[in-house]
């Protein structure tokens, strides 16, 4: 059977109480998240990326967005490969993008015609 592919979205609350990482915290973060990618290489397709700023486009036009009035800021993606969702999510709950505060990620499946 193949597996099926997962959109991950990325999200984290726009206020961060806690303030930026200091580069001893960075660290350990990049070491916690090789070793996730690492564990976890069969299952991720694209490790996908930071999202910039876009627009919203509709049949009248393209507005800016498509979060300025949301609490949560879509802060980027990636693609896995999994036998069901509980796979995704396991792939995505052991991320170390979902261990910071206020932090979460979005689990979707892509389906194609």
């Amino acid at each position: 059977m193949a597996k099926k592919k997962y959109l991950c979205i990325q999200r984290s609350q726009q206020a961060n109480e806690s303030g930026n990482p200091s580069p001893a915290q960075m660290e350990q973060m990049f070491a916690k998240f090789n070793a996730w990618k690492e564990k976890f290489a069969a299952n991720i397709v694209d490790m996908g990326g930071k999202l910039g700023s876009g627009q919203v486009v509709t049949p009248e036009g393209a507005t800016d967005g498509p979060f300025v009035e949301a609490k949560e800021i879509v802060g980027g993606f990636m693609i896995v490969e999994a036998e069901s969702i509980e796979e995704a999510v396991e792939v995505a709950r052991e991320s170390p993008g979902v261990a910071m505060p206020g932090s979460s990620v979005e689990v979707r499946e892509i389906t194609t015609p």
